[in-house]
């Protein structure tokens, strides 16, 4: 698996025009699954995530978590994530997940971020989206769990 974690202090995702999911401060994940990913995976970044101090404590350092502080996760997923560019001008998406595995996956990360009392929206698996947000910082993290 591969995330794409957004430090945020607001976002949303809208499907066709209507709101899915939107959060105040937190992360914005974008969630890509190949196809030997499995839960374990999804155990791994669900707990990384949660716990990843990048958040500022009161001297101002990278120090707290998303528990730390309350906050929340828009997890989007993000077939794109897999796109190889390195031959030709299109990209191959040839290890991304078949939809039906990485649903499987982004649901199970999902619920495991929710059991960990974190307030999870996402948006429409499969759908075109349009994914708004306030970007803290900016910070952004890659995560793999290979």
């Amino acid at each position: 698996m591969r995330v794409v974690v957004q430090r945020s202090k607001e976002a949303s995702v809208t499907v066709e025009g209507k709101a899915v999911g939107s959060i105040s401060r937190g992360f914005v994940l974008l969630v890509g699954v190949t196809h030997e990913d499995g839960v374990k995976d999804a155990e791994y970044l669900a707990d990384k995530i949660a716990n990843l101090r990048v958040f500022e404590d009161e001297e101002g350092k990278m120090n707290r978590s998303l528990l730390d502080v309350g906050g929340e996760i828009l997890s989007v997923s993000q077939f794109t994530l897999y796109g190889d560019c390195r031959k030709g001008r299109r990209p191959n998406f040839m290890e991304a997940a078949r939809p039906d595995h990485a649903l499987q996956i982004y649901e199970a990360f999902n619920g495991l971020l929710r059991e960990k009392g974190i307030k999870t929206e996402t948006g429409q698996f499969g759908s075109m989206m349009d994914v708004s947000l306030v970007n803290d910082g900016p910070v952004t993290l890659i995560i793999e769990s290979k």
